[in-house]
């Protein structure tokens, strides 16, 4: 039995004359009674009683009436379901995000454009460190990622865009020697510990914008996955951090936050996918990323 099948058997008996479903269904009469009796074949008895005037239902086309109905639009529901999915309208949607990405306003103004197109999509957002978003990537547990350019490694099978350019300071307890410097260059770091973000212990991608090599470096180095991490132990004084500039929004007690100079301070915000993805959700939310991304 086939869905055409019930289409035809409705409109019979909704019409009760052959003829006039013939022509609801832009089919031919001919067509129409092979379509019925083939039905009926499949039913094991007859579901219309045919007059010379009338058609019928039988007492089994009654009850085939009622569930003829509700499969029809049960399909309906399905290809209607699977089309929203396509356009992405519904679904859902893992984003992985590094802490850079928040303080920098990026990842909520694309959410917030979003949300407003596709409002039924679920969005669920995990903090993590750029390696572990490519790995999400490449295994399937993540849709989108949302990472500072350093700590990637090698990207070649993924989708890179640009999404912002940011500036790196320098975070410090209040009574810091530095706090009272109007800013702070590379070498008023030397002999300074550190704290930085990385992706991992083995990172130093930060470190190397501005030759503070881990190997050579006097002072001690915390390489700290999370932004939030690196922010509490400036604060707590363990040493000076080196931080996105969008930091000094958050507006931690005992922090204070110093430009850069005289070092190429500067750290874009990446959007990653996978390229041959294709899931509806995912397509909408990098078309709605579009006109700002650079590849």
């Amino acid at each position: 039995m086939e869905l055409r099948h019930l289409r035809y058997f409705v409109a019979v008996a909704e019409e009760s004359h052959f003829g006039r479903a013939a022509a609801r269904l832009h089919v031919t009469q001919s067509t129409l009674s092979a379509q019925v009796k083939a039905l009926e074949r499949e039913v094991g008895g007859p579901v219309f009683l045919r007059t010379s005037r009338r058609v019928e239902l039988t007492e089994a086309g009654e009850l085939l009436l009622v569930e003829a109905r509700r499969t029809l639009a049960q399909a309906g529901r399905a290809l209607d379901v699977a089309r929203q999915s396509v356009r992405g309208e519904i679904g859902a949607l893992r984003i992985g995000f590094s802490g850079i990405a928040v303080l920098e306003g990026t990842l909520s103004a694309d959410l917030r454009r979003f949300h407003a197109a596709h409002p039924r999509v679920e969005l669920h957002l995990t903090e993590l460190p750029p390696a572990a978003q490519v790995q999400g990537l490449r295994d399937g547990t993540l849709d989108i990622g949302y990472s500072p350019d350093n700590g990637l490694g090698d990207v070649d099978d993924l989708v890179v865009g640009r999404r912002a350019r940011t500036v790196l300071s320098i975070a410090l307890r209040h009574d810091h020697a530095l706090a009272s410097a109007s800013s702070v260059t590379p070498a008023d770091l030397e002999g300074e510990d550190l704290v930085v973000y990385a992706a991992d212990e083995d990172d130093e991608s930060v470190l190397d914008r501005f030759g503070a090599a881990r190997a050579t470096h006097r002072g001690r180095v915390h390489l700290v996955t999370g932004t939030l991490g690196v922010l509490a132990l400036a604060s707590a004084g363990v040493g000076v951090a080196v931080v996105p500039a969008a930091a000094e929004r958050i507006g931690l007690p005992d922090v204070v936050f110093r430009p850069l100079r005289g070092m190429a301070a500067e750290v874009d915000v990446v959007l990653l996918g996978r390229p041959d993805d294709l899931a509806g959700p995912v397509r909408a939310f990098v078309r709605s990323c579009a006109p700002a991304v650079e590849a």
